[in-house]
């Protein structure tokens, strides 16, 4: 069985358990998703299937990737993605794969592109405390000393410093399948996910914890 889809992050809501206690969860759109390619060991050295999400139109498409979409006899998609499969995985070019391959209690990992930030200081991306905020200080968000002396005489690499913030690509491991609605073809996920109400989610059986 195909192990992800791909969907949409429509947002955040709370969903109330039987006893009262209410649990914030996240709402994915998954899938359909439609399969435009068979990988196969023989022909390809691996096996896997290569889905596609969301419908795009024929003039945005380079006429190499057109033609990939017709020799599957799919419509254009927006987003493709690989996913790994087993050899004898019978999914062939046009099927399309629903969110039933998720069932409640299932644990899965959520990958997506943080929201950017723009270019911003230690204390805001990095969490750094500051120093003192009265007069005269001079050194109220200021990263403080970054060189390392006479040895080696340089800023060593993956020193924490101001930069660019967010727009990257985060996958949260292990969340709950809080519920699944196929005929809406809707996911309802434990807590946060990556990315802005809109962004382009991967949703995978989780790596962690399988067995």
């Amino acid at each position: 069985m195909l192990k992800g889809l791909l969907g949409l992050k429509l947002g955040m809501t709370r969903v109330f358990t039987e006893d009262g206690l209410w649990i914030p969860v996240t709402l994915l759109q998954a899938g359909p998703c439609t399969v435009v390619q068979r990988k196969t060991r023989a022909n390809d050295g691996y096996e896997a299937v290569q889905v596609g999400f969301g419908d795009k139109k024929e003039k945005r498409c380079t006429k190499p990737l057109l033609q990939h979409f017709k020799r599957a006899g799919v419509t254009p998609k927006r987003v493709l993605k690989e996913f790994k499969v087993e050899d004898d995985e019978a999914l062939k070019p046009g099927d399309e794969v629903r969110t039933d391959i998720f069932k409640k209690g299932d644990r899965v990992d959520v990958s997506g592109l943080s929201k950017g930030r723009g270019f911003a200081g230690v204390i805001k991306r990095h969490n750094f405390s500051g120093g003192p905020g009265g007069h005269g200080s001079h050194f109220h968000r200021a990263p403080g000393s970054v060189g390392a002396s006479a040895d080696p005489a340089e800023v060593v690499k993956g020193k924490k410093l101001p930069g660019r913030m967010g727009n990257s690509h985060v996958t949260i491991q292990n969340l709950e399948v809080m519920d699944v609605m196929p005929e809406k073809n809707l996911l309802v996920i434990k807590g946060a996910v990556p990315g802005a109400n809109g962004g382009m989610v991967e949703v995978k059986h989780t790596l962690k914890g399988a067995k």
